[in-house]
């Protein structure tokens, strides 16, 4: 994924209710019970269905770091679903999402106006249209580029524009992103 698109997984981790399994016997087991067998756990991680059969049983509690990231990106991934959709579906609804960002943004503006893109840190709310934006655009697997535009529309019309209450004209891009937060 990319930057936006992380953060979007990182704030949906924000809302568990519970902390997720936490040792590697723990975390096996739950992606077992969810997939349905060790096969297909197997195939997930891209090991031996014997290796997920140990770690099931604890006599190898240790995976290699890439493994071991790799277990915990997906009980993540997977961890407390309707807790996840209840978070985005008042989001959407009401909520809408907070964008803390610093990037360099280029805008287009009147003549007689600087275009020069600057670094800004910015922190701003969106109303739930931009986020109804970004959750179908990111579900649909849009690109990082697709998620910066619907990102950048909704500080445009936020924060630069200020709901439409100054220029009117200007035009504004997310070029380079150095971190971006978004909570819901």
């Amino acid at each position: 994924m990319g930057t936006i698109g992380d953060s979007l997984e990182r704030a949906a981790e924000d809302t568990f209710t519970r902390k997720p399994p936490v040792s590697t016997a723990a975390r096996v087991g739950y992606l077992v019970k969810q997939l349905g067998t060790t096969r297909a756990t197997a195939q997930l991680l891209g090991v031996s269905q014997r290796s997920v059969e140990r770690y099931l049983k604890g006599t190898r509690r240790h995976p290699p770091q890439a493994i071991a990231a790799k277990i915990d990106a997906e009980v993540k991934r997977r961890w407390q679903p309707l807790i996840r959709k209840r978070a985005v579906k008042r989001a959407v609804d009401t909520g809408g999402i907070t964008v803390e960002t610093r990037a360099r943004f280029g805008f287009t503006a009147a003549p007689g106006s600087t275009d020069d893109p600057r670094l800004r840190r910015i922190t701003e709310h969106l109303p739930p249209a931009y986020a109804q934006q970004l959750f179908d655009a990111h579900a649909s697997g849009a690109t990082e580029q697709q998620l910066a535009a619907i990102v950048a529309q909704g500080l445009q019309e936020m924060y630069f524009k200020d709901r439409g209450r100054r220029a009117q004209g200007l035009v504004v891009d997310l070029n380079t992103i150095d971190y971006l937060d978004l909570s819901y």
